[in-house]
């Protein structure tokens, strides 16, 4: 161990490097998806410890609601239970006695409040009443941010699909030119998965419950001390429920879900598909914004350190990250629905730093899907090259129509696979290939092949997809 020359401890790693003992709170410097969003302010070490403060202060004004605890205790918590007068790293590093943080803060709490409404703090409750109610905060406080990116981006494409309803662009299947499609209808596709996540996560923050059950889940302490107080029946516990629920603005538990993690898992799978339905938007970008692709490209791209010349895809990229980092992290959290006994140990555990990641990374997801969205640059000249490169044989499905009416189904299927050889092997368009047939002499060959006249109903299609808010 030494010294630096701010007086830092540092450990010597033995290769003539160093590193402090304790360096600042993370900054983000390997995270670019999140850093700066308003989702990891959301998520950060204040938010999540004023989220367990607010659990705490919550429960003794739900208390005071129902005549079992003074109103002076509830505002003396309250006015207590701000995040500034406490030191999260202190509290961290205490939190290691109890495997958990909760047992110092309640401590510091209750050191914080006037001797006489001291009891009154933490009163009846378990530490995971505590951190459960206060994840569910701070996921509530997050998706509500998540969600208003979600319609931001939903705008953006809704005006980017009804601009470009009849702009015609290859439709690729297993990375090959398919049909012909619209770029309108590409967009309108990505809007639909946005608003699929949107209403998937509004269902889910609309059910983000309070957590309390006191050590077994069994309400018996909060029980004892309303019998205490005035002989009260056990009604007054769970009239607790809802009263508490209230104070902290969540839903009221059916039960105590201490080992019953479904809030949890339905919260991880909503957040999971936000990732992939904005994932997919940022693959089809990456594809589209490939140098030989061109037809879209960011607004802002990144530079390189080694080549001037380039504009990355960043946001598309960062996107993309997220979305095959998301299921990982809600894989976690699902397994972690297998907990044993009425308080698990080490599947609960499991969940904070999960949970916490997940919804930073989905919270700077959506915002960089927003930023994507709102400079994303269409290029339609570039797609009408595009669509031509195959000389015409990207309407083959329709030729295969057309003329099986005209030469039945099998000498069809023949000739248009002597045409599209001869035109592979650069013998010139479809339309030329297949001019030779004599019986084919009366047919507009020309349009028929044309790309832009084969987009099916994508332009209705497209349409009906805008209806929806």
């Amino acid at each position: 161990m030494s010294v630096d020359h701010d007086g830092h401890d540092v450990v010597d790693e033995g290769h003539g490097g160093a590193f402090p003992s304790y360096d600042a709170p993370d900054a983000g410097l390997l995270d670019p998806v999140r850093v700066g969003s308003a989702a990891e302010a959301a998520t950060g070490e204040t938010a999540v410890l004023q989220a367990l403060l607010d659990a705490e202060a919550g429960l003794t004004r739900a208390q005071a609601a129902l005549g079992l605890a003074p109103a002076a205790a509830a505002r003396a918590v309250t006015e207590a239970a701000r995040a500034e007068r406490f030191d999260v790293r202190e509290l961290a590093l205490r939190g290691r006695g109890g495997g958990n943080p909760v047992v110092p803060l309640v401590a510091a709490l209750t050191a914080a409040v006037p001797d006489a409404h001291a009891p009154y703090v933490h009163r009846g409750a378990t530490s995971q009443d505590i951190l459960d109610t206060a994840l569910m905060l701070v996921a509530h406080r997050t998706t509500g941010l998540v969600v208003a990116d979600l319609e931001a981006v939903a705008g953006a494409l809704a005006r980017m699909a009804g601009e470009h309803r009849d702009t015609p662009v290859a439709g690729r299947t297993l990375t090959q030119h398919a049909v012909p499609t619209t770029f309108g209808l590409k967009a309108a596709g990505w809007r639909s998965l946005a608003l699929d996540a949107r209403d998937r996560l509004l269902a889910v923050r609309g059910t983000l419950p309070a957590q309390l059950g006191g050590a077994a889940g069994t309400l018996a302490a909060f029980h004892a001390y309303a019998q205490a107080a005035h002989a009260a029946p056990p009604a007054d516990a769970l009239r607790l429920l809802g009263a508490y629920a209230r104070e902290v603005a969540l839903a009221e538990p059916e039960l105590p879900w201490h080992g019953l993690r479904t809030p949890v898992a339905d919260l991880a799978g909503a957040l999971a598909f936000t990732a992939g339905a904005l994932g997919k938007l940022a693959a089809d970008v990456l594809v589209l914004s490939r140098t030989e692709v061109g037809e879209v490209g960011e607004g802002a791209g990144g530079g390189s350190s080694a080549m001037p010349h380039k504009a990355n895809p960043v946001r598309a990229t960062l996107v993309a990250a997220a979305a095959h980092r998301a299921p990982g992290l809600a894989a976690v959290l699902y397994g972690c629905v297998a907990a044993a006994d009425e308080r698990p140990a080490g599947a609960w555990h499991a969940e904070w730093e999960t949970l916490r990641d997940l919804l930073r990374l989905v919270g700077g997801a959506a915002r960089d899907a927003a930023e994507l969205v709102a400079g994303l640059h269409v290029h339609p000249a570039r797609m009408r090259d595009n669509l031509d490169l195959t000389n015409g044989l990207v309407v083959s499905e329709r030729l295969t129509v057309v003329l099986a009416a005209r030469l039945g189904r099998s000498r069809a299927r023949r000739l248009l696979a002597e045409a599209a050889h001869t035109v592979r092997a650069g013998g010139g368009s479809l339309a030329d290939a297949l001019s030779a047939e004599p019986a084919l002499a009366d047919l507009d060959l020309v349009a028929l092949t044309d790309p832009t006249g084969y987009t099916g109903a994508a332009a209705a299609l497209t349409d009906r997809a805008l209806m929806r808010r």
